[in-house]
């Protein structure tokens, strides 16, 4: 496993974060880096990306995935509240296109998997699946 994070927020009793946990910096950008690169061969889905290039996109996920899971707070210095939701409803997010998403990032966290415990893989494919659920906002065509 990789060395914590330096930039890092700890709890006050000084029990490391996820982010510290699994790599900091290092493993969210292997993490992200993975994932974009299959968004980019699923035309479907890199429809909803409203910029040609996924790079704005992929460093707004590695920073927001960065301060969720304990890391720096630089997306909401940057960006302010995630709003997860609200910043997702100009794009029609369905159910399908919920599951190419997954389908993208579980394979992206299968390749972290060395840096992962039992217990924080569980923790992150759970977040991932309830996160995509929430930002279903369209029916099938």
């Amino acid at each position: 496993m990789t060395q914590p994070d330096s930039t890092a927020r700890t709890t006050p009793d000084q029990v490391p974060t996820f982010y510290e946990r699994v790599g900091g910096h290092e493993t969210f950008r292997l993490l992200v880096q993975e994932f974009y690169r299959g968004v980019a061969q699923d035309e479907p889905l890199k429809a909803l990306y409203p910029e040609a290039d996924l790079g704005p996109a992929e460093e707004r996920l590695l920073l927001f995935l960065e301060q969720y899971w304990g890391g720096p707070t630089t997306y909401q210095q940057r960006r302010g509240h995630p709003r997860l939701r609200m910043r997702h409803m100009p794009y029609r997010v369905t159910p399908a296109q919920r599951d190419r998403w997954l389908t993208h990032m579980h394979a992206a966290i299968d390749s972290i998997r060395d840096r992962l415990g039992a217990m924080d893989e569980q923790l992150m494919r759970d977040y991932m699946n309830r996160a995509a659920d929430a930002m279903v906002n369209a029916l099938e065509d």
